[in-house]
């Protein structure tokens, strides 16, 4: 009896977790975000895609990976350093792993880090809109 109750509290754990997952999710996506796929070091082989929600935040977009304990954003880009350096559909088995009909944007920001976003076509838009826009007499880099 004693397993049991065991493995009903553990199913009841991973339960609630799991919840808490979809609420997250689903919150973030009816307050402005959208679904955005980050990769990190492409040059690197073992570099993968990583599935989240990215928000706007004045000056920042901000990124919260979805399968995190982070309670903040996991990225944080400012619009005033990051530049968008190519653009490219996905290949082969990436097309899995990023949102459906997804561009890939190889960015780069003030700390060289090379990171590649991959959203999709309304996300895009939205995106290259907020980086190209700045207050006035503020030159930003061009997005495309």
């Amino acid at each position: 009896m004693d397993i049991v109750i065991v493995v009903l509290g553990l199913l009841l754990v991973l339960l609630v977790i799991a919840l808490c997952y979809i609420l997250r999710w689903v919150f973030m996506r009816r307050h402005g975000g959208v679904s955005v796929a980050l990769r990190w070091n492409p040059d690197s082989e073992r570099a993968g895609w990583h599935l989240g929600v990215g928000r706007y935040r004045g000056e920042e977009f901000v990124w919260y990976r979805v399968w995190s304990l982070r309670v903040g954003p996991s990225r944080v880009f400012r619009r005033d350093t990051l530049e968008i350096v190519a653009r490219r559909d996905p290949v082969g088995t990436e097309s899995y792993a990023v949102p459906m009909g997804s561009r890939v944007l190889r960015c780069r920001s003030d700390d060289d880090e090379p990171i590649e976003i991959a959203m999709g076509p309304d996300a895009l838009t939205g995106f290259l809109s907020w980086l190209e826009s700045a207050p006035p007499g503020r030159s930003m880099p061009r997005a495309s």
